[in-house]
């Protein structure tokens, strides 16, 4: 029992290794058990649905990792397509709608930093209660009916460049930028000082107000920018576009590496964690098994992901 635990503690301490393990595991099972696994068209999508969960990570990452988090993203990304879609329908003008669509994830953004940072709200009240207006807002607009969404933005959602899906190409290149970001910019270093010990930061000097509403206003115009590549993709905005994409988010998010007490995580984990989250939906179609347990299936990746980071904290304290 000691050498399971002990061996369930070093992998929460190389969690991007022990998530890409049990992401190559879960391939070589599924090249077995299904014929149509291998085939380029699926791998293709997967890329492609693990595209929009780890862009919107991406932002989600940060902000666990200045101490907050954001259950917003689902319902920002709804909002953000759906005013891309009108401003683009009644205007005629495409980038008007693309501006529109990536202000609205930034605005969301900003006003759940405020109030977190001016307010003095929690995180996770205030974000709660902007999910259901974003959601709201998003179906009062439309009347619960789709909008047609084309142009740049469909090319973006569901085009290609040398066969290869162009929002898994643009997941790419934000995760480098992220990446770069993060861990070479002063600003990247502070948002992890802040996580560690914001006491210490504040006396350093750190404006924590504004590093923490600048992570909340990069992940709200992340989620925009999903927003507006899951319309493209689907070539229609759709007011519950997005629903649920919280708990993938956050799913990718803690299982990559990044603790929920903050002060710690990893670009790349966030990746590998995408990829697993889209691997198993891609699972489940493949085996045909019922959708209702995609449900299940997230509540308890997110659960060991937090036991993970539990084992590892409490080995770290030993």
């Amino acid at each position: 029992m000691n050498q399971s635990l002990s061996f369930i503690r070093d992998l929460g301490k190389h969690r991007e290794a022990s998530v890409l393990a049990m992401l190559a595991a879960v391939a070589i099972y599924l090249s077995f058990a299904s014929d149509y696994f291998l085939e380029p068209r699926n791998l293709l999508n997967v890329g492609r649905q693990a595209s929009v969960v780890a862009i919107v990570a991406l932002g989600q990452a940060l902000v666990i990792i200045a101490r907050g988090i954001d259950l917003s993203v689902g319902s920002v990304i709804g909002l953000s397509a759906v005013v891309g879609a009108v401003l683009m329908r009644d205007t005629g003008s495409e980038t008007i709608g693309l501006v529109g669509g990536l202000a609205t994830g930034l605005a969301c953004g900003v006003v759940n930093g405020l109030l977190y940072t001016r307010l003095r709200i929690n995180p996770f009240i205030a974000t709660l209660g902007t999910l259901s207006i974003a959601r709201g807002i998003a179906l009062l607009m439309t009347g619960g009916i789709p909008v047609p969404f084309g142009g740049f933005a469909e090319f973006v959602g569901a085009g290609r460049i040398h066969n290869i899906p162009v929002s898994f190409l643009l997941m790419i290149v934000l995760a480098i930028i992220v990446h770069i970001f993060a861990v070479r910019t002063v600003t990247g270093r502070e948002i992890y000082a802040i996580g560690d010990n914001p006491k210490a930061s504040r006396l350093a000097g750190v404006n924590i107000h504004y590093i923490r509403l600048f992570v909340f206003a990069l992940c709200g115009l992340l989620a925009g920018l999903g927003g507006l590549i899951l319309a493209g993709n689907l070539a229609s905005a759709d007011p519950n576009l997005g629903m649920g994409y919280e708990l993938d988010v956050i799913a990718a998010v803690i299982l990559g590496g990044t603790a929920l007490s903050g002060g710690r995580g990893s670009i790349i984990g966030v990746i590998i964690g995408a990829l697993l989250m889209a691997l198993l939906n891609n699972a489940f179609v493949l085996l045909g098994i019922s959708a209702y347990w995609q449900v299940v299936t997230k509540g308890l990746v997110i659960i060991f992901a937090v036991g993970l980071d539990g084992l590892q904290r409490r080995g770290d304290d030993d």
